[in-house]
């Protein structure tokens, strides 16, 4: 009998192994997540919420067309410029493609082949913490709110409505940039919709009713460069994506085919870099203020995204860029073990 049961221990398949790659911007995180899908046959879902649209490029540092050939990518250019996407709707369709690779790899080993590896890779935190752990039920939308709250910003300015967040729910506003219009104006919708007797703000209900991805056993490794490294890489990407010496092959001349296409609606417009390139284009900024503009906006990003990420439960963090060759070793060494364990 306990030989028995012995045998069924040791046959019993383990939940296939997820790696998450998560990191500040500019850390390395598509150098690496690429480097260890090359090692261990891995598909790589992307989770930057501004990547999932399409023909937003230079501001999104996505892999190259070589790199999406050699390794495959899902949840890329997948989104109309027009459209938008939730963290929840993000957290759907990133659950569905992480059980279709886990499906074909456990078709792969059934036959005798080599398993597939899902890897995460990307540096929103909401999106990656929808995915991971998952949403509360947050009460229901309300137009007429929402269309005050985009009256007051277009009035009052972007900075207001986050002023009216901060006092609501600090610890949203933390998390979520003034410049983010939608999601400030959710969190302020969930603050209001909670009744006067027992107000509760987006923080307090993200802690309920969430449901956590079930069926993987997660690995996640933590992007850690010098700080003051990070932000003179940050500097050098940001300058040479806005130099308006090259604006035929730059962020400057994407941004203005951008806009003639699809006007100033195209939500990603008022994203890191496309923003102060469209007030370079409407002669709000001059080129160096652009580009001044952008660095700080990056670097303000990134300590944002560190602070989140140092929340993250388990990551085992490296201490350095995704793109060294030491710190993409330690890593392949990481999920080795654990793939072995």
């Amino acid at each position: 009998m306990e030989r028995a049961l012995s045998l069924l221990e040791s046959t019993k398949k383990r939940d296939p192994l997820l790696v998450v790659v998560l990191g500040p911007t500019a850390s390395g995180k598509t150098a690496l997540a690429l480097e260890i899908a090359r090692r261990f046959g891995g598909e790589i879902v992307n989770c930057d919420s501004v990547a999932m649209y399409r023909e937003f490029e230079i501001g999104t540092a996505k892999p190259s067309a070589a790199e999406r050939a050699e390794i495959p990518h899902h949840l890329l250019d997948c989104v109309d410029p027009l459209a938008d996407v939730s963290a929840g709707k993000y957290a759907r369709q990133a659950r569905q493609v992480l059980n279709e690779i886990a499906l074909r790899g456990s078709v792969s080993q059934e036959n005798g082949q080599k398993g597939v590896l899902p890897i995460v890779s990307g540096g929103t935190g909401l999106y990656l913490r929808a995915l991971l752990e998952g949403l509360f039920a947050g009460p229901q939308r309300s137009e007429e709110l929402r269309d005050k709250l985009r009256e007051r910003a277009r009035k009052r300015g972007v900075e207001h409505l986050h002023r009216i967040l901060l006092r609501l729910d600090p610890s949203a506003a933390e998390r979520i940039h003034a410049n983010d219009v939608p999601k400030v104006i959710r969190a302020i919708e969930v603050c209001l919709a909670s009744s006067q007797a027992s107000r509760r703000n987006m923080t307090e209900l993200w802690q309920q009713g969430r449901e956590p991805l079930r069926g993987f056993r997660i690995l996640r490794l933590g992007l850690n460069p010098e700080r003051e490294t990070l932000y003179t890489r940050i500097n050098q990407r940001a300058a040479r994506m806005l130099d308006d010496a090259r604006v035929d092959g730059g962020l400057i001349a994407e941004t203005e085919r951008l806009l003639a296409k699809y006007g100033a609606e195209a939500r990603p417009l008022a994203s890191l870099g496309y923003k102060q390139a469209v007030q370079f284009l409407r002669g709000e900024l001059d080129g160096a203020s652009a580009i001044a503009a952008a660095q700080q906006a990056h670097r303000n990003y990134a300590k944002r995204q560190i602070t989140w990420f140092r929340r993250e439960s388990a990551v085992q963090w490296l201490a350095g860029f995704g793109d060294e060759a030491g710190i993409q070793a330690e890593a392949i060494a990481v999920v080795g073990r654990e793939i072995r364990n």
